[in-house]
């Protein structure tokens, strides 16, 4: 891991960056860094972090690199923020509002699936097999009841999350004042270096939200 680059990167680890690594004839893998042939392993990863806060990559660094963004945004600290105030507050709801996303998601997933199970059966069925085959016709009624069944059940857990959302909304004003310190804090670090002290509180105070 390098840590601390800057939006400029050193043109000697590009062959890092660019994978160029090869196989030697006695089959050994190596990559070639300036005038040295070093082993390398399949496995290796290589990290660089920036403590900039909003850095500009020029295009031929961008693509080199996958870029990851850890920044802390207003709207993402806010609903972070939100979901720690209520399972503090109404550990209930919370709960119960990830057993509806998951089960919502888990339907979607059964409706796709069912989707390109059918689309297959069509795709490889010839016209004969199509009008006269039980089996086939079965699926597809089996697959239309199953289908209601799932879309009934999402069109009801989406009343029920929306009535979770109103529940939510209350302590919204919480979440809201508490980002808006957080960032006033840390603005106030590039005043003077002495803020520093006060963001790491904050942050301790947040420290769910802010991880």
């Amino acid at each position: 891991m390098v840590e601390d680059v800057e939006e400029t990167i050193d043109p000697a680890i590009d062959p890092i960056l660019l994978k160029q690594q090869y196989k030697t004839e006695a089959g050994i893998m190596q990559i070639r860094i300036g005038e040295s042939n070093i082993d390398y392993d399949e496995h290796f990863k290589f990290f660089m972090t920036t403590k900039m806060p909003n850095p500009h990559y020029i295009p031929e660094i961008c693509i080199k690199v996958t870029l990851i963004n850890f920044t802390v945004t207003f709207d993402g600290l806010r609903q972070q923020m939100l979901g720690d105030v209520v399972i503090a507050e109404k550990p209930e709801i919370e709960e119960k509002r990830d057993k509806i996303v998951l089960t919502m998601a888990a339907d979607a997933k059964t409706l796709k699936d069912l989707e390109n199970n059918i689309l297959k059966l069509l795709s490889e069925a010839t016209l004969e097999q199509i009008l006269d085959e039980d089996k086939l016709i079965i699926i597809l009624e089996d697959s239309k009841v199953t289908s209601g069944e799932i879309n009934e059940r999402m069109a009801q857990s989406k009343i029920v999350e929306e009535e979770i959302e109103v529940t939510r909304n209350l302590y919204l004003d919480v979440s809201i004042r508490g980002s808006i310190l957080y960032f006033v804090i840390s603005s106030l670090t590039g005043i003077d270096p002495m803020y520093q002290n006060s963001l790491a509180y904050v942050k301790g105070l947040f420290n769910t939200a802010i991880a």
